[in-house]
């Protein structure tokens, strides 16, 4: 296997930890865990944990310190109150 999925992850990861481009690049890292899980030599378990750790940040999105919280602003869903 070449070492092209774990770079991009790699990279991915540094993108994530800043929070930059928050929902794109944790939809990266769910789709390229995935493809070392499955494609990779070795226990899966570790890539289909990140991954899955991917998919919920891409779909959490950005933390109040990241910089997509700076540049596009925090968005907070307020819920109704009966």
């Amino acid at each position: 296997m070449s070492i092209a999925p774990q770079l991009i992850a790699g990279g991915a990861g540094i993108f994530l930890v800043l929070g930059l481009w928050t929902p794109v690049i944790g939809t990266l890292v769910a789709i390229v865990e995935l493809w070392i899980a499955f494609f990779g030599a070795g226990d899966p378990s570790i890539p289909i944990i990140l991954g899955t750790l991917g998919a919920t940040l891409a779909m959490i999105g950005p933390g109040a310190w990241s910089i997509d919280a700076q540049l596009f602003g925090r968005k907070r869903i307020e819920t109704p109150r009966h």
